[in-house]
């Protein structure tokens, strides 16, 4: 009817609940019993064996003579008591152990019932505890469910269900049942009073914790990371320093012949990895946040966080890179708002595509933001062949868009 042995077979093994814990999760379920049975549990003792998976219910009264019983819950006659054990004398505290089916079959059940929500409840409240403390730890999984919005992942240390969204996997990520994944903590929510462990791929940390575990010297913290930003699956950047004049920063994290980084790179789906010394000298962190643009020169205005960066023609593009990825990532690395410009001319001029309003429909708009193309001249970048196969238009209407959009230069 009761099988306690079993219940802590079933919880105890494998949970990270401790026995005190759990102990006192025993008897405060067999105390709520007793209390619903006798109406108190001052005159009992709750033992249980962890171990063993035993428990004891004691109930404890005095002895008084035979007629001369006034409370039933704290004393017991002498007649009652010999009849228990003939050893006992008047005045002695009688034990009599009471048995799981003196309580009946449905408060038995019930207490069951409570007993197994209490464990599970604690259970939460750990992994809730745990994983909060691991945020930014990296994990290994099991891809244990491929659903059509998220990825279940078993971790391969505790063993908990861990939920890796979509939207924090890398473009081109292509995982099976049964094949491992790693990824980062991101963060641990609780759903209708359940722990939800979070995993990226795109998160910044991820990329960070690659690092560590590929270069040795900045596990040792010969080498820190200052800096990490991410368009995840396209290009990342990576600004380091080495607390030791002897070691090279940027040659550490890429290895020889690029050993240490492929690796990172084919985790990532081949998102490149610019991997840049860091430096206090704001003007040279801005040139060297642009690489591979070779940059001219640079002006400031500290108060406002903008830079003019001058370069030569045949530079601007690499500046800017494939969408404005390079440019937007440099600004996001260095904290500045960045303004490209052509040596001896004016300032590139572009126009946002929302000026474009008037001619071209929103939903001809949107599909052109959703490839990474904010503003004209970045849609104007990319050929013909590459706008009809990264978006959903027609070639006609590509055609079209490119027609608006360079009148608009001409002009």
């Amino acid at each position: 009817m009761f099988d306690l042995a079993e219940i802590f077979s079933e919880f105890s093994q494998g949970k990270a609940i401790d026995r005190p814990t759990m102990v006192k999760v025993m008897e405060d379920v067999f105390s709520t019993l007793i209390r619903k049975k006798f109406g108190t549990d001052e005159n009992f003792d709750i033992i249980v064996n962890t171990q063993k998976g035993d428990l004891e219910l004691w109930r404890v009264r005095e002895i008084v003579s035979d007629g001369e019983v006034t409370d039933d819950l704290s004393q017991i006659s002498f007649s009652e008591a010999t009849a228990i054990d003939d050893d006992y004398e008047i005045g002695e505290e009688c034990y009599e152990k009471l048995q799981l089916a003196d309580f009946g079959r449905r408060s038995i059940m019930a207490a069951r019932q409570t007993l197994i929500s209490r464990i599970m409840e604690l259970e939460k409240d750990e992994i809730y505890r745990a994983y909060t403390e691991r945020v930014g730890e990296m994990i290994i999984g099991e891809v244990a469910q491929i659903l059509k919005r998220e990825i279940l992942v078993v971790d391969d240390a505790t063993g908990t269900e861990l939920i890796m969204p979509r939207t924090e996997t890398v473009r081109g990520d292509y995982f099976r049942k049964g094949d491992m994944v790693r990824g980062i903590i991101k963060e641990v929510e609780m759903r209708n009073n359940t722990p939800v462990v979070i995993v990226s791929r795109t998160d910044e940390r991820f990329l960070a914790k690659l690092m560590e575990q590929e270069v040795p010297e900045i596990e040792d913290g010969l080498i820190t990371i200052k800096g990490i930003v991410r368009m995840p699956g396209d290009r990342a950047k990576v600004a380091v320093e080495s607390y030791d004049d002897r070691i090279d920063p940027v040659g550490a994290c890429v290895g020889m012949k690029g050993s240490r980084i492929h690796g990172i790179v084919r985790e990532l789906q081949n998102e490149n990895i610019d991997v840049i010394p860091f430096t206090n000298n704001t003007q040279l962190y801005i040139q060297r946040s642009l690489t591979p643009a070779r940059v001219t020169n640079i002006e400031l205005d500290q108060e406002n966080r903008r830079a003019k960066v001058f370069l030569e023609p045949d530079q601007v593009s690499l500046a800017i890179g494939k969408g404005g990825t390079n440019i937007k990532l440099a600004s996001r690395l260095t904290d500045y708002e960045i303004d490209v410009y052509r040596n001896n001319e004016i300032e590139i001029d572009d126009v946002d595509l929302e000026e474009f309003a008037d001619e071209l429909e929103s939903w001809i708009i949107d599909e052109l933001k959703g490839i990474g193309c904010d503003t004209a001249r970045s849609v104007l970048e990319l050929s013909n062949e590459e706008l009809i196969r990264r978006t959903d238009l027609e070639e006609e209407t590509v055609d079209e868009v490119l027609n608006v959009l360079k009148a608009e230069f001409e002009e």
